[in-house]
């Protein structure tokens, strides 16, 4: 399983996931270009204890990725009607999130529109804190998946 971002602009967020991903064994792709430097003491600050214990990957362009992957993912977006709990989730699944500020282009949503959902939220509400709906999605497909990902005793 990874949590995709597209092209995250907060470095607070990433260093949260970052964390989430450490303790569930999720690995994390950042969608260039970031926001940040990966060395940004904020980044770091956010998941220091955590940054080595993470497979994380850099790509230059989502669109060939998921091109050629056959791992089956979902884009997360309040642009859906469709609710996150809806998916059946596995442990090959690819979590994307859009940039804090701009989303998603709208290329995914008119080419996957089949494969984007939400996290249901209050009408006319700001949107979730990307960590925040990154570990709630994530923790979602692990409850699926009976907790695979993790070593628990």
């Amino acid at each position: 399983m990874k949590i995709i971002l597209y092209q995250p602009k907060i470095p607070q967020n990433t260093g949260n996931i970052v964390r989430t991903c450490s303790v569930t064994g999720i690995s994390l792709v950042l969608v260039k270009p970031l926001g940040f430097q990966t060395d940004d003491k904020t980044l770091k600050r956010a998941g220091l204890d955590y940054w080595n214990e993470v497979e994380i990957e850099e790509i230059d362009d989502l669109k060939s990725y998921l091109e050629n992957t056959n791992h089956p993912f979902y884009f997360f977006s309040s642009h859906s009607t469709k609710n996150y709990s809806e998916v059946s989730y596995t442990q090959n699944d690819l979590l994307i999130f859009g940039c804090e500020l701009k989303g998603l282009p709208p290329y995914f949503l008119e080419k996957y529109p089949a494969r984007f959902v939400k996290i249901p939220m209050k009408k006319d509400s700001r949107c979730l804190n990307l960590s925040n709906a990154a570990a709630i999605a994530s923790y979602e497909a692990l409850r699926q998946t009976n907790y695979s990902l993790l070593n628990t005793k």
